[in-house]
């Protein structure tokens, strides 16, 4: 059975959050939207507020369902999210973050899952405007 994770699509002022994983070392350099997995009895809004508290120390209010996507392992649905408070910080997994606009989500190297996301993520940021 495929890991649940939950990613944020973070955006403010019509970009989009992009972070670079620094570790586990084979998704090193990849780049992602960031969440994490969904913990036992816990909801997907509410694991995704907790690993952005975690890996952030921002506070966001989740929005709506946007997209999934799976690669046999892992099953990741990406939210809509805004930032209620706290400026994101690479503090857990993450070496580096990127504020990114629709017409340069092509500008990093996305790890594949989360690449398949990528339409979606263009039309909710060209819709935002």
């Amino acid at each position: 059975m495929a890991i649940a994770v939950v990613g944020a699509a973070l955006v403010r002022h019509g970009r989009v959050l992009a972070a670079r994983r620094s570790q586990p070392a084979a998704l090193a350099g990849g780049w992602e939207f960031p969440g994490g997995k969904v913990e036992d009895g816990e909801s997907p809004a509410a694991a995704l507020v907790r690993e952005l508290r975690e890996e952030l120390d921002v506070t966001v209010e989740i929005g709506a369902r946007l997209d999934a996507a799976s690669d046999g392992q892992i099953r990741l649905t990406l939210y809509a999210a805004s930032l209620i408070s706290g400026e994101p910080k690479p503090l857990q997994d993450h070496d580096e973050l990127r504020w990114l606009a629709a017409a340069e989500l092509a500008s990093v190297a996305w790890l594949p899952i989360d690449a398949a996301l990528l339409p979606r993520v263009a039309e909710l940021l060209t819709s935002a405007r």
